[in-house]
């Protein structure tokens, strides 16, 4: 790709750039990390007065960094079938025509792949897989943007944005319920990405930039359609998951909420559309979730009144996490009980379909997970929980490893080369078709902690 990059025109405004594609996906979780701007972001920032930011967006450099994050990526084909290689193929035939029919206005993007993502509810998310194209150009144009409208944002908000991560909201109400603000007004948005009504986005964007050409390019992008078993489907709201450009537009959105409770004075932590307002009374909670319907509706946005509500803050998942009161009345943070389920049943999910495969194959499909989970969990104060999991996963995978050798025979051979006793090895293969009940106990101390380590296994405790 860097063949086809160096065939682009180059011109004279130089972009900004911020690190991130955005969305892959919310659970795995931060889409952008620290802020990172290329050695030449200062004068696409004085551009925006001048109507030059979609030229800065289209810049080689900028051109170059962007395509390295696509890659990176590795995302699916959009509608047209094309992978990373085919798109590189038609940029380097065909860059000149889009980059003037971007300029010129007249490009028009290709509808997004519709891809439903089942969830742990048994629900299911819906996901607009653009082309690797527009993923390129609107990659683009979020490193240009970025840099110029993330800082005029709240502090409160840290879903999807440069230097923030879920981690930070966290422990923002987990100092709020530190400081006596035990009521939580915990507020979702129903089907969030699919509401956006464009026009109010759009008057929204207006105000933080002044550039004819991007504005009428995401206009287009927010217009280009869904394709669904080979019918395009017009929309006439909604900004489809998977774009990059998806959470800063949506944050430009929701910050009109942020700046109203900042203004008042309120406590409040805001990822994407998940946000909860901390108060010191039942009370007060009613009167903030009174008047975040008022400011939702006026946004043409609808309240999910199933996951809202004015309760507790103890015990009241966030983002992945709960809080609880540990001696000394020191508010601490631990998984939630339907993370720790959603843990288990993908660990479940994982290692199902395990037969015929070594376990150090078992334990390599694992491994990532494993450690993004705990990465992304890392907050929890919880040890006995951590042990808990490692001893239940080390569990699973030894009854995984009797089922692999499956005849007594095999068990007693395979546990006397692994160091075991006779006697060991014996009771162990004598109860060969019994899994779980057996692979406690007696096999702890042949298939050992030490024995996962050598795997490769990573410890959660």
């Amino acid at each position: 790709m860097s063949k086809v990059m160096r065939q682009m025109p180059e011109q004279s405004g130089r972009a900004s750039v911020a690190h991130g594609e955005a969305v892959r996906d919310l659970v795995s979780d931060e889409t952008c990390g620290p802020l990172h701007e290329h050695p030449d972001t200062g004068s696409a920032k004085s551009m925006a007065s001048t109507g030059g930011l979609l030229e800065a967006a289209l810049t080689r450099q900028n051109l170059q960094v962007a395509w390295k994050r696509v890659k990176a990526n590795k995302g699916a084909a959009g509608v047209d079938g094309l992978d990373i290689e085919q798109t590189a193929q038609v940029i380097r035939q065909r860059w000149s025509d889009i980059r003037q029919s971007l300029l010129a206005g007249w490009y028009r993007p290709s509808p997004v792949r519709r891809v439903m993502i089942p969830k742990p509810d048994g629900s299911q998310r819906e996901l607009g897989i653009p082309t690797v194209l527009d993923r390129l150009i609107q990659q683009a144009l979020l490193q240009v943007l970025q840099p110029l409208i993330d800082p005029t944002f709240s502090k409160h908000s840290h879903g999807f944005r440069p230097g923030r991560r879920a981690h930070d909201a966290v422990k923002a109400a987990r100092g709020y319920v530190q400081s006596g603000k035990r009521v939580v007004v915990d507020v979702d948005l129903e089907k969030f990405f699919d509401r956006v009504n464009h026009d109010i986005l759009i008057d929204r964007l207006r105000k933080r930039i002044d550039d004819a050409g991007v504005i009428r390019l995401i206009r287009a992008y927010l217009n280009a359609g869904i394709m669904d078993c080979g019918v395009v489907m017009e929309r006439q709201k909604g900004t489809p998951q998977g774009g990059p450009l998806s959470p800063l537009l949506a944050n430009v959105l929701l910050d009109e909420v942020d700046k109203v409770l900042e203004a008042r004075g309120y406590s409040f932590a805001r990822y994407a559309d998940d946000c909860n307002v901390y108060v010191g009374s039942h009370k007060a909670g009613q009167r903030v979730m009174a008047l975040l319907r008022k400011l939702y509706a006026g946004l043409k946005l609808q309240i999910n009144e199933a996951k809202s509500a004015v309760a507790s803050a103890l015990g009241r998942k966030f983002l992945g996490y709960e809080l609880w009161v540990a001696k000394g009345l020191e508010v601490k943070c631990a998984v939630a009980y339907r993370a720790l389920d959603n843990f288990k049943a993908r660990i479940r999910q994982l290692t199902r379909r395990s037969g015929g495969r070594g376990m150090e194959q078992v334990v390599e499909k694992l491994r990532p997970y494993l450690l993004g989970w705990k990465a992304y969990f890392g907050l929890a104060q919880t040890p006995k929980v951590w042990r808990e999991l490692d001893e239940w996963l080390r569990h699973r995978l030894r009854a995984i490893q009797l089922k692999h050798w499956k005849r007594s025979k095999t068990i007693y051979r395979e546990l006397k080369a692994l160091g075991a006793s006779q006697d060991v090895a014996k009771q162990v293969a004598g109860n060969c078709h019994r899994w779980w009940r057996n692979s406690a106990m007696l096999l702890n101390s042949v298939l050992t902690i030490a024995y996962f380590d050598r795997l490769g296994l990573p410890r959660l405790s």
